[in-house]
């Protein structure tokens, strides 16, 4: 090995300070809600029980996830990532032409992202639910009728009279009205979370790409690369309870 291999081969050896982001709890809400939302938007009425299923999921991951992002460890709490529309904007500005800057947690754009999937998903759950009552007699909002849907079931009467389907006499007890409502909104919100879960996809390749990390294995792990800077920034209050942790350098093998 000449002079110049053995000066740098010390240099190679060591990798970058690792820091603990995304604690246990965070991580498994994110991949049962991708879970769950993917089976939800892909099954209909032939096998309804699945998607009724999916969609309870989906919205009891929000649900929990609303009380950890006030009680959870650093990077899990709103107050973290949480921002105002113009640094979302400047983030996404900046990001494009890749001179955005790197952050440990959600960036501002990632925050205002994962705040409107929350209720893009929560109102496409609600949607369901009111439309499982009005066409299936079944859920939790099927013990009592919605005003909306008292005042739109004439409608849904008129509407099915003039396109010569007429009503059911023995599915009456069942229908709730509003049920032709309920499925235009519930497809409607279905399909606008959708596109924000396109444009989620599309911002964490760029985000990888542009910081050159791959944001979905520290989604896998909880842990992420970080700058000694950072890692000498991180408190020892911190590190005894438990939240981000820095992990020693690693060294690779001779």
């Amino acid at each position: 090995m000449g002079p110049l291999q053995s000066a740098a081969a010390p240099a190679a050896e060591t990798k970058p300070a690792m820091v603990y982001v995304w604690d246990p709890l965070v991580r498994l809400l994110h991949w049962s809600l991708v879970i769950a939302f993917f089976t939800a938007y892909v099954t209909e009425d032939e096998t309804l029980a699945l998607h009724v299923w999916a969609g309870y999921v989906a919205g009891g991951v929000i649900l929990l996830r609303i009380p950890w992002g006030f009680f959870g460890p650093k990077h899990a709490r709103f107050t973290d990532f949480v921002r105002g529309p113009r640094a979302a904007l400047r983030y996404l500005v900046d990001l494009v032409a890749l001179r955005a800057r790197r952050h440990i947690g959600h960036s501002p754009a990632g925050g205002a992202m994962v705040l409107m999937l929350m209720v893009g998903i929560l109102a496409t759950v609600w949607s369901g639910l009111e439309l499982y009552a009005a066409e299936e007699g079944k859920g939790p909002l099927a013990i009592a009728p919605p005003a909306v849907a008292v005042a739109l079931a004439d409608d849904d009467d008129r509407r099915r009279e003039n396109e010569g389907r007429g009503r059911n006499d023995d599915n009456d007890g069942n229908d709730r009205g509003g049920g032709d409502f309920w499925e235009d909104v519930h497809e409607t919100l279905a399909h606008l979370t959708f596109l924000l879960v396109l444009s989620h996809l599309g911002g964490v390749v760029l985000a990888s790409f542009a910081h050159r990390e791959n944001l979905v294995r520290s989604m896998i792990t909880g842990w992420k690369r970080t700058d000694q800077k950072t890692a000498d920034r991180v408190s020892l209050s911190r590190v005894s309870a438990g939240h981000d942790r820095p992990r020693p350098p690693r060294r690779e093998g001779r």
